[in-house]
């Protein structure tokens, strides 16, 4: 169901809204934690190895899904929240048909750039094979991740975060128990979890956009405007979508840089990295989408020229965030092993070692990085990304560069320490921009 989120409290509003969307992301993270899980515990320690080193190239794909996730939403939010229905529809078809051609052009690249993309990141030769199968398959069903990503930022635009739920809910533990299927009965592998996730997404993604387009034909017509495709629209469509898509994606490089330097240190050390770094995105991804609920209320409500509700909100983002991490920083910190064994049978080995160190020095910080993914929140859902663009590309350069500084001298743990540094100083850039109020004047 639609919904206004320009009236009512503030608190509650938010709060129903940014719930659903917040554990719609936890399942959806449990997507690629469920092939993690079940390559680890039913494979091998190297097929961990092996998922997880090609979890970082997928990243660069869900990057441009999730610039084109955040371009629909801001875009669509603000044309609801000023009643422009018929701007509603024209914006949801341009970006549709802008990002199916984008999709296209992702999945040719990957298919033929595969090997090339694993040599680059210096892949051992022991996990490439499985590395590169793992990834082919990932790549063979980029249009339905970026397909249902176009159709979350939609329902999210409208008020909608309860039905996105519903659907990852069920798909992603249907997800959990095909991959258990198609490993220990049909025994297939890696394949076999790459498959799982395959089928599972795609059906997902094709439900929830049949809900989506019988939703829009229930809409007001507005003005009766019927084109498909508005060249105006798409150009406020690229102003938030692209600076978005470059943010994640040189975050995603930066993240390949830093794979480099850990598959340097052996299949233990990338095991356990690749188990450690599943949780820590769980929680970043988890902030970050309740960050998109944000943007989704900034937007309507600038829209709507509403700024003290956009203050209200950002106040209420920030005590959702920070109750959700309080606990998880608790388990990070003095229980680190008990997440970790999900992925990992040697509790004491060298894997369990570097991911519990990863997790006791990052989990602390989600705090400070909390502050600054809900302060860009506000700013995107304004359309003003300098500042957005500004604070990400400080994070990613000192993460990188403090990483391959210490990283020489320290092993991997002055590449666990780098992050911290590069989101502190981040954050207080995200914080100046929001508080100088500039975001109020750069509405699209």
């Amino acid at each position: 169901m639609n919904r206004d989120l320009t009236e009512g409290k503030v608190a509650g509003v938010l709060t129903s809204f940014a719930l659903p969307l917040l554990l719609s992301m936890v399942f959806q993270q449990l997507y690629n934690i469920a092939d993690s899980l079940v390559a680890g515990k039913f494979i091998s320690e190297e097929a961990l190895a092996a998922v997880g080193n090609s979890y970082e190239i997928t990243l660069i794909f869900i990057a441009f899904a999730f610039g084109a996730n955040m371009g629909t939403s801001v875009l669509v939010s603000q044309s609801f929240g000023a009643r422009n229905y018929s701007e509603v529809r024209r914006s949801i078809s341009t970006c549709f048909i802008a990002t199916a051609v984008l999709a296209v052009m992702l999945m040719l690249f990957g298919l033929i750039g595969t090997d090339w993309l694993l040599w680059i990141i210096n892949t051992p030769s022991e996990i490439f094979r499985d590395s590169a199968l793992y990834l082919d398959i990932y790549i063979y069903g980029l249009i339905f991740l970026f397909f249902y990503n176009l159709a979350t930022g939609v329902f999210s635009a409208l008020g909608d975060s309860r039905t996105p739920f519903v659907f990852l809910a069920v798909s992603s533990t249907a997800n959990i128990f095909m991959d258990i299927l198609f490993v220990t009965v049909f025994e297939m592998g890696v394949s076999g979890v790459a498959w799982a996730t395959f089928i599972c997404q795609g059906i997902s993604s094709i439900l929830a956009n049949a809900v989506l387009f019988r939703r829009i034909r229930g809409m007001e017509k507005g003005d009766g405007d019927l084109r498909l495709f508005d060249f105006r629209l798409l150009k406020k469509f690229l102003i938030v979508a692209v600076p978005s898509i470059l943010q994640q994606s040189f975050v995603s490089v930066g993240n390949i840089m830093i794979q480099t330097l850990i598959n340097g240190f052996g299949s233990a050390v990338i095991a356990g990295y690749s188990a450690a770094i599943k949780l820590n995105n769980l929680i970043i991804t988890s902030i970050s989408t309740l960050a998109n609920a944000v943007s989704s209320f900034s937007s309507q409500n600038i829209g709507a020229m509403k700024y003290e509700r956009v203050k209200s909100g950002w106040k209420v983002g920030l005590r959702i965030a920070f109750c959700f991490i309080l606990p998880v920083v608790l388990l990070f910190c003095f229980l680190p092993r008990l997440p970790l064994s999900l992925f990992l049978e040697n509790r004491g080995g060298e894997a369990m070692n570097t991911g519990t160190d990863l997790l006791r020095i990052v989990s602390p910080f989600y705090f400070v990085v909390a502050l600054k993914i809900i302060s860009d929140a506000v700013l995107r859902g304004a359309g003003d990304m300098k500042p957005f663009m500004a604070d990400t590309f400080l994070d990613l350069f000192l993460r990188v560069g403090i990483s391959f500084v210490l990283a020489p001298l320290l092993g991997p743990l002055g590449i666990w320490l780098s992050w911290p540094i590069g989101w502190s100083l981040a954050t207080v850039i995200a914080l100046y921009f929001y508080l100088t109020g500039h975001w109020k004047k750069t509405f699209l």
